[in-house]
């Protein structure tokens, strides 16, 4: 079972007195012998053939451009998304070169076109690799049909570094409300969408804390995204309101952020095909808290709205209550 750094400093505090000066590798081992006590043994079966399976490809399949399989900023990112980076004053820097066209939504240039192009190729040349072998892939989600994870062929440790420098540091900005600082996970994929593909996508939320979401091309129509509105499980098919409604059009190497339970889906793409890298960025120590602390759910637009409606109820029976009390002063 493993730890990511942010779920172990977390638990690192609740550990025995007698525990907290010893080495990281002791801790480790002993938080890591609790978590398997709870763990079944169906998970611990899933969990090693995982790897296993992931393993199996890795060692088999051969990279066409071995420098997507390393973290190069100043080759992946747009000059001005890079200089935003390289800036001391992240913070400010990242809010210059971000747009919110709608609440909840955040989008920017991202990546080179060269990059998009080369991962592009690399995704076809392991679906070559695929259907040469007859090897049986697991696709990105239950949704779609079409598309490869990432993480499956190497590319972990590129989109970990995606993530933790630079995807962390914006959702730290704009989602801090569902962990948006403590993104400490993520499952990486791509989505295809055309002739003989997927065409769209229904309505859905995403399992994630925060999503990336950048289209890497071809020639296409349509697919434009469309939003309605942020969610928690229990609201999920609740009513659109007026002010959550918001449609987004696809370009090449631009971005969109939005938070996991923003409701959304994919209209249909009437030619051509369209390929897009996602990013779901999960944050355990957020999805642990939440479990016990009921305010975790403010995120939710419907939520809020009963929020306020009790609130307005309240402040109503209050007047009613003082308008009653000044009636009965004066008849006395």
């Amino acid at each position: 079972m493993e730890f990511t750094p942010l779920l172990f400093s977390s638990l690192e505090r609740y550990l025995p007195p007698n525990l907290l000066d010893k080495p990281k590798a002791e801790k480790y081992n002993y938080m890591r012998d609790i978590l398997r006590r709870y763990s079944t043994d169906a998970e611990r079966t899933r969990e090693q053939k995982h790897k296993e399976y992931r393993q199996k490809i890795i060692s088999n399949y051969q990279p066409l451009y071995r420098e997507l399989y390393t973290m190069n900023s100043s080759m992946f990112f747009v000059p001005s998304f890079h200089k935003a980076f390289s800036n001391p004053d992240k913070d400010q820097s990242i809010k210059d070169i971000i747009s919110q066209p709608a609440p909840g939504v955040v989008t920017f240039d991202m990546l080179q076109p060269r990059f998009c192009e080369m991962l592009l190729s690399e995704v076809e040349n392991f679906e070559k690799w695929v259907h040469e072998t007859k090897f049986r892939i697991m696709r990105p989600n239950t949704m779609n049909k079409y598309g490869a994870v990432l993480d499956d062929f190497g590319l972990e440790g590129t989109l970990g570094k995606l993530m933790e420098e630079f995807v962390r540091h914006i959702s730290k900005v704009y989602f801090a409300d569902v962990g948006g600082f403590a993104l400490d996970s993520h499952h990486g994929f791509v989505v295809e969408y055309g002739m003989d593909r997927d065409v769209e996508l229904g309505f859905h939320v995403d399992d994630s804390e925060v999503t990336l979401n950048v289209c890497l091309g071809k020639q296409f129509t349509g697919g434009d995204l469309f939003f309605r509105g942020v969610r928690c499980e229990k609201h999920v098919n609740g009513p659109t309101y007026r002010d959550e409604i918001f449609d987004y059009s696809h370009s090449v190497g631009r971005a969109i952020l939005h938070r996991g339970r923003h409701r959304h889906g994919a209209r249909a793409t009437t030619s051509g095909n369209r390929v897009n890298l996602l990013l779901w960025c999960r944050s355990s120590v957020f999805r642990e808290l939440k479990k016990y602390k009921k305010d975790f759910l403010n995120f939710c637009g419907e939520c809020q709205k009963e929020k306020e409606a009790r609130l307005v109820h309240t402040m109503a029976a209050w007047k009613q209550g003082v308008l009653v009390g000044e009636g009965d002063t004066a008849a006395s």
